[in-house]
């Protein structure tokens, strides 16, 4: 009993081992002008999938894009669940935390003014469920910068 207990501890302790080894998968803007495409796993959304389970609807931007951007910015900043780790002047992506398992989620936003909305896109690094928590994510970033009403309904 005691050798099985012993065999479960360290295959416990592999499994969340090459979890903690992940590394960041390529993000960032592509060549097409788009944020990375989402894999086939359903634990990512994206206002650029175009398939609908990944697919989430862009910020949509009011008259005031670089304030909607500065809004943004600031929510991430301030939220304790969101570490920034790129800032550009027109792209940002953020690493967010999990609650209960303090898993890495990658989230990312592409301001487009010239498209009136700001593209966003968060995806789980491990694991192929997420049991909705990347759209949950967006959605009450979405309802915080319409609460601050610096973005449109973005539906």
């Amino acid at each position: 009993m005691q050798i099985l207990l012993i065999r479960v501890c360290v295959l416990g302790m592999l499994l969340l081992a090459g979890c903690a080894a992940t590394t960041v998968p390529e993000l960032g803007v592509t060549d097409n002008g788009k944020l990375a495409p989402c894999p086939d796993s359903p634990n990512c959304v994206s206002s650029d999938a175009t398939d609908s389970s990944h697919r989430i609807e862009a910020l949509m931007l009011g008259s005031d894009p670089k304030a909607a951007w500065r809004a943004l910015l600031a929510y991430l900043e301030h939220d304790s669940g969101y570490l920034i780790k790129v800032q550009e002047a027109d792209y940002v992506r953020a690493e967010a935390r999990t609650r209960f398992l303090r898993f890495v989620d990658d989230v990312e936003f592409h301001l487009r003014p010239e498209e009136g909305r700001i593209a966003m896109r968060s995806a789980s690094r491990v694991g192929r469920w997420d049991f909705g928590t990347n759209r949950r994510r967006l959605e009450a970033l979405r309802q915080a910068l319409k609460d601050a009403r610096v973005i449109d309904n973005g539906s």
